[in-house]
């Protein structure tokens, strides 16, 4: 009797312990599989981000593995069913499109967690984490940027300045925010009649037939077949003042076109970006780029990583240097079938006047950042 009492006790405090461990997640998460699905290694932040995120992993004591797609969503599909088939706990999908959303429902069929990282993913309703950067005050800076380069708050209608209107992937809900804060900037001065568009103008990217006129995919291919249209045509016997232009991998394409024209020989018209790419901040540095938009995409990965091990130790999220949406911006996590919690980090304009910011936060090469001082 005795001998039994002993073999009770013993397995009551092993199954107590085993609750404890459960409850607390202090040691359910150690060592296991966290995925990092990429789209592309064509813009120089997704390799950043594979490897910081990685590495930030790591550091935590987790093992990590990474894909990149190549811009291909078929491949991150197979990527993704590849992950949980590794038995990841936990995927960071930067999705190539909203095509993914199949595989993201393989992931809610496994229990496998999953943060949309800088690309909400959308038309899904299986996945309850995004963290980004504010997209609507990325595209506010870029117009204002815009604005205030044109002088439009004292331009004369008489003499309008003029601007040619880009934009990035249909596929992609950054692009759309992206747009509609930099409109909603520049629609008053056009409106006014201080500013005048040349070429399609969707007052916003709920214009689809016109966004997609304006549409690159995020493509530089694409982005130069445009721009030689519009020279060619719409341009073709004025100057431009101003391009709006995404990112930095666009602008640097308009940049390339407009060299081929002789009317942009000595000026190039003021160009706006996104991303602080390392060729695109020589070109601000030199003043043939007016700005670009530094997402600190070393902070969004370290944030990312810490939200991906508050979840899996069941933990409420709390994130250094990053914010909860709620209030409109709240709309920023809508899939399209649920809104999601969506955590967001302030971008910085860069100009010529504070272009050590980047470099200061170790955004560079060493070489880089002599070249950029």
């Amino acid at each position: 009797m005795k001998r039994c009492t002993a073999i009770f006790i013993t397995v009551a405090t092993a199954v107590l312990f085993l609750s404890s461990c459960k409850q607390s997640g202090s040691s359910s998460s150690s060592g296991a599989l966290i995925g990092i699905a990429m789209p592309e290694t064509q813009v120089t932040h997704w390799v950043k981000d594979g490897a910081t995120l990685k590495a930030e992993a790591e550091k935590r004591g987790y093992r990590a593995e990474v894909q990149f797609a190549d811009a291909d969503q078929a491949i991150q599909n197979r990527q993704i069913q590849t992950l949980i088939g590794l038995d990841a706990k936990l995927l960071i999908v930067g999705s190539v499109s909203a095509e993914v959303a199949p595989a993201i429902a393989e992931t809610a069929k496994k229990n496998v967690s999953v943060i949309a990282f800088d690309r909400l993913i959308q038309n899904s309703a299986d996945y309850d984490y995004f963290i980004t950067f504010n997209g609507d005050k990325i595209g506010e800076l870029q117009g204002r940027s815009l604005a205030e380069a044109l002088g439009l708050e004292n331009a004369d209608p008489k003499a309008p300045k003029s601007v040619a209107l880009f934009a990035g992937s249909i596929t992609d809900a950054n692009a759309f925010s992206f747009y509609d804060g930099a409109m909603g900037v520049l629609n008053p001065y056009i409106e006014k009649g201080v500013l005048k568009v040349v070429g399609p103008y969707p007052k916003t990217s709920a214009d689809k037939e016109a966004f997609e006129k304006i549409a690159t995919g995020w493509q530089s291919s694409t982005a130069k077949e445009l721009m030689s249209a519009l020279l060619k045509n719409e341009a073709k016997n004025l100057t431009l003042d101003a391009v709006l232009s995404p990112n930095d991998n666009i602008a640097r394409a308009i940049i390339e076109v407009c060299r081929t024209d002789a009317k942009y020989k000595n000026k190039l018209p003021l160009i706006t970006g996104l991303d602080g790419e390392f060729e695109s901040m020589m070109l601000v540095k030199s003043g043939d780029q007016l700005c670009t938009v530094f997402k600190n995409t070393t902070q969004l990965s370290e944030a990312a990583i810490i939200l991906a091990d508050q979840i899996l130790k069941g933990q409420t999220p709390d994130i250094p240097g990053a914010y909860l949406a709620e209030g409109p911006q709240a709309k920023l996590g809508d899939t399209g079938k649920k809104t999601v919690k969506t955590y967001l980090i302030d971008p910085i304009l860069i100009t010529k006047e504070n272009i050590n910011i980047p470099v200061d936060a170790g955004f560079y090469t060493a070489s880089e950042s002599e070249a950029l001082k």
